[in-house]
């Protein structure tokens, strides 16, 4: 039984009703380029996550999605939400995508790194993007659509779509836990060294620059960041747990994997 038939009824009761003065903005945001391979789509893990028929799992470039619940956790918020708008997206293609590889074609778990365009051309990071169902994220070298998910993701913020509908960024200091953050603080300190770039928000959370990607930010510029208030978002660490934490250091690390990554709070 082919994808589009099984998901037929996740389209009819997942998709969301989108004018098509809307789609025509979204094909705008990250348009398809020509002569992408076709692949074929056996199922949808979650809402940025999927695996095709010849068996590679796909996680999609530049966009992270609320976790599914695991090993006893709830979902979080929206999770549920993107896995059944990508089935929509899905089964609108009738199962079949275009996928262009990034730059760096797998991550650490062995997935294929790909961006992903449906039938109709428009690229599905941005669709979900653009309406609110997850966040815009960049990890070099895979950043050639940076620009673009942006403008995808701003859209939503301002319209407060999904999970933009109640403010989804945290204070520093109330960073609590390891995983996937978008958080806000002012610089108490900024120091250079041969670990790379280190920025210190209130002494709750360092943000750090490893040195093998400072060639990608403008040094100086993070060097007058003390004072200012800032946004940030990644993958947070307890140092804590790594048996890493000296007297005095921050608990929480969220190395920052990119310059969009990073901004003045809005």
């Amino acid at each position: 039984m082919g994808f589009s038939l099984l998901m037929k009824k996740a389209s009819l009761a997942g998709a969301f009703f989108v004018s098509a003065f809307w789609l025509s903005a979204v094909h705008a945001f990250c348009p398809a380029p020509d002569g992408l391979a076709s692949v074929a789509v056996q199922r949808v893990v979650d809402g940025d996550t999927l695996r095709l028929s010849d068996g590679r799992s796909v996680r999609m470039i530049g966009l992270n999605t609320p976790e599914l619940g695991k090993k006893g956790r709830a979902d979080e918020p929206f999770a549920v939400t993107a896995r059944k708008r990508l089935e929509a997206l899905v089964a609108a293609s009738d199962g079949q995508l275009a996928l262009l590889p990034g730059k760096e074609s797998k991550d650490s778990y062995g997935r294929t790194l790909a961006h992903l365009y449906g039938a109709d051309g428009a690229n599905l990071e941005a669709q979900m993007l653009a309406e609110g169902l997850g966040f815009q994220v960049a990890v070099a070298p895979n950043v050639d659509l940076v620009i673009c998910q942006q403008t995808a993701e701003r859209s939503a913020r301002q319209a407060g779509l999904g999970v933009w509908r109640q403010s989804p960024v945290l204070k520093a200091e109330q960073i609590t836990t390891s995983g996937f953050a978008v958080l806000s603080g002012r610089v108490s300190k900024v120091q250079r060294n041969r670990g790379g770039v280190w920025i210190e928000l209130q002494d709750s959370v360092v943000l750090r620059v490893a040195p093998n990607l400072l060639g990608q930010f403008d040094v100086a510029a993070l060097e007058r960041l003390k004072g200012k208030q800032i946004e940030a978002r990644g993958w947070v660490v307890d140092r804590s747990r790594r048996g890493g934490l000296k007297d005095g250091q921050a608990r929480w690390l969220l190395p920052l994997t990119h310059p969009a990554m990073l901004q003045a709070a809005p």
